[in-house]
Order: structure tokens, then sequence, then C-alpha cells
């Protein structure tokens, strides 16, 4: 089996997770890692043999198979850029740039190279939503006239809470959006099959001023300072969003997202109404699907490899009563992507850098809708 040099760009709480995951597949070997800040710290704690700096003195010395982009949004583009051009192949965080601009250069030049290019979506691999998906495509749901649901989180709640998301030069022009609304828009298209044509959105900002504190915090950090180690600071991106989406298969539906829920600290639910069944997946029970039959009630399916599609079984590692949840999901994704680089010819689930730029498309649009106050059509070529 071949075994892929990696190394990955960022090492917050998502940098992380990509080592730890990319790890367990087994023919991956991190062979190095790149930061600004805390880098011989993480690559000692993490046992990556090589650290660097500049991420380009790593793809320039390290011989790399893949590069994982897991830094703050305005870097995507350069990092994805100089690894493309480097024939490195690349996974990238969400979203891919901080333009639409930049992201379809980057589209462009994956093409050019033919090398994988990927962004990711992690949560189309969780077993029960590819389940969903596999019920979808195969009419058992009938016709999909409804998809709706949410996405939030509670990290932000407080006004002395603060990241990088929160400012716009490192983040663009949305935050919650771009940073969790995308993760369920592309979920709510992958599993229907619709693509959104068509947005309606309201933003509400709670803390139009925060506290940042005057040293560097990592995401979801719960670090606790006095006044005077503040900074206050205005606030121009959206804290909650409300939107009404159309699709192409004409279903209709809506989407709340948030940061700032109390008790919330990832809770995705996507719900899907057809004509002859509706189903609904909460991230909070991530193993389990609710099936909605009008004269049956809900049938509640567990995650197992008797119980799910049979399209679905080679993303089920453990058997009935093992759970399986964000990090597997994670590993589920890099898995494909990985046997992507050699074997080309496959259809694979995850997504790409063209899907990427789809997702920054509805952003910006979601955006403009909300700045306007008025239903806003989105392209669907770019």
């Amino acid at each position: 089996m071949r075994v892929y040099r990696t190394g990955v760009v960022g090492t917050g709480f998502i940098g992380k997770v990509h080592i730890e995951n990319v790890r367990r597949l087994g023919n991956v070997e991190v062979v190095a890692l790149a930061d600004k800040f805390q880098a011989a710290e993480t690559a000692e704690a993490m046992n990556v043999p090589h650290y660097f700096e500049d991420f380009r003195e790593m793809i320039d010395t390290m011989d790399l198979d893949m590069v994982h982009i897991c830094t703050p949004n305005n870097t995507h583009f350069e990092i994805a850029m100089y690894a493309l051009e480097h024939g490195v192949n690349v996974i990238c965080e969400k979203p891919m740039t901080t333009s639409i601009g930049e992201a379809k250069i980057l589209c462009e030049k994956a093409e050019e190279t033919g090398l994988v290019a990927a962004i990711n979506f992690h949560n189309r691999f969780y077993p029960m939503t590819n389940h969903m998906m596999n019920m979808i495509k195969d009419g058992e749901l009938g016709d999909v006239f409804s998809i709706s649901g949410s996405y939030c989180q509670d990290w932000l709640l407080y006004d002395t809470d603060y990241s990088w998301r929160l400012n716009t030069e490192e983040s663009g022009d949305t935050r919650v959006i771009a940073d969790i609304g995308s993760h369920w828009m592309d979920l709510a298209e992958f599993v229907t099959g619709q693509k959104i044509v068509e947005v309606c959105a309201d933003f509400q900002t709670i803390h139009e001023f925060r506290k940042k504190p005057n040293k560097t915090v990592l995401a979801f950090s719960t670090e606790t300072f006095s006044e005077e180690d503040y900074t206050k600071i205005p606030v121009s991106t959206e804290d909650n969003a409300s939107v009404m989406f159309r699709f192409s298969g004409g279903a209709k539906g809506s989407g709340f997202f948030s940061q700032v829920i109390a008790g919330k600290s990832v809770a995705i639910d996507l719900l899907i109404g057809g004509y002859k069944k509706s189903l609904e997946w909460d991230s909070m029970a991530v193993n389990e699907l609710q099936i909605g039959m009008r004269d049956k009630g809900i049938l509640h399916v567990e995650k197992g490899p008797a119980t799910v599609h049979p399209e679905t079984l080679p993303f089920v590692a453990y058997p009935l009563g093992h759970a399986e949840g964000f990090v597997d999901a994670f590993k589920q994704g890099f898995r494909e992507v990985y046997e992507s680089i050699d074997n080309k010819d496959k259809k694979y689930h995850y997504a790409t850098f063209w899907d990427g730029l789809h997702e920054m498309v509805l952003c910006e649009k979601i955006w403009e809708s909300s700045k306007e106050q008025k239903w806003v059509k989105v392209p669907q070529e770019v």
C-alpha cells in the first residue's frame, strides 16, 4: 500500500483534528506542520518530525503528496495556490477563500493541474447523512418539497468571547453563514440533490462591540482575563442569520444559524419533507435517523451495518451500538480524498473546489440579501 506524505498548515483546534484523523487511515504519514505560532510546541506534542513557520519552506523541502489547510480564511488562497503550483494535492477548510474571484482562480488551477483539490465539508460523511442521501436518491420520500433546519453554537455568546473569525479582514464579510451556515447548506444540497437557487436573509449582531484579549486566543478557548487585558472593538459580522431558501427541484425551506445560542455547542438539524415520508437528522443524536410516516408515526433508525442503505456501508466502520461521530466523519472524508489521488475514475462523495466556489457564491448572495432586505437569485455558473 502506498504511504502518502502529508503536511498540515495551521495547528489550532481544527488543525490538530486533521492530524489525528488522517493518521487513522494507516497509509498517511504526517511528516511536517507549519504555523506562525507554536509550531515547535505543537510538533513535539503531536510527534510530528518537522515543523516550519513558513508553509512555503515546508512545501519546498518536504516532498509532500498532500497539504491540509487549517488556517484563517484570508490565507487559504495563497497557501492552496502555492501547493497546486508545486504539484501538491490540497484539502482545505471552509470557506474556500474570502472572495469569489480567488475561489474561481483556484478551481481553474486545480483543473489545469489535475491535482486533487477538496473542501472539508465533513458532514457529508456521517453514516446517517449518507443514508439519507441514498434514501432520497432511491425515491423513498417521493418528491421533496421542504428542506429546513438549523446549525447553532454558543461559543461566542459573551462579549468577552473572541476569535479571528470576528475580524472581516481575516474571515470575510460574513461570519456565521461562512463558518457554519456553509456546512448546513452543503449538507442540505448533498443529501437532497437540489441546489439553492434563491435566498432571502436577515442578519443580527447581538454584540456590536466585543472585548478582544490583548494576546492570542485559540478558537473555543475558555480563558478569562481581567478588564485591563481587553481592547474594545466594533463588530460588523452577524451573530445570527435567518435565511429562506428556494431550491432547484422546487423545494422551499429555511435555516437558522447562530453562534450565540446558550447550550448549543454544535447542534445541526436537517428536516426534509417528501410526499411519502420525512427524514430528520440531528447531530446531537448523530447515529440516529428519524423517518416520519403519516400512518405509522416516527421510526427511529440506529446506525449499523444491517440498518443502512447498501451504498452507505463503506461509511460504517463499527457495529450497531458503537457510536461514530465528529472525528469519524473526518476520517471517512479523508479516506475518500486520499483514495482519489491514484484512482480518479471512481465517483466520490467529498466536496471539490467547485463545490467550495458554489458555497462562496451562496455566502455572498446571502450577505447581499440581508444587506438589501430582499430575495436574491443565486447564479449556478460563475
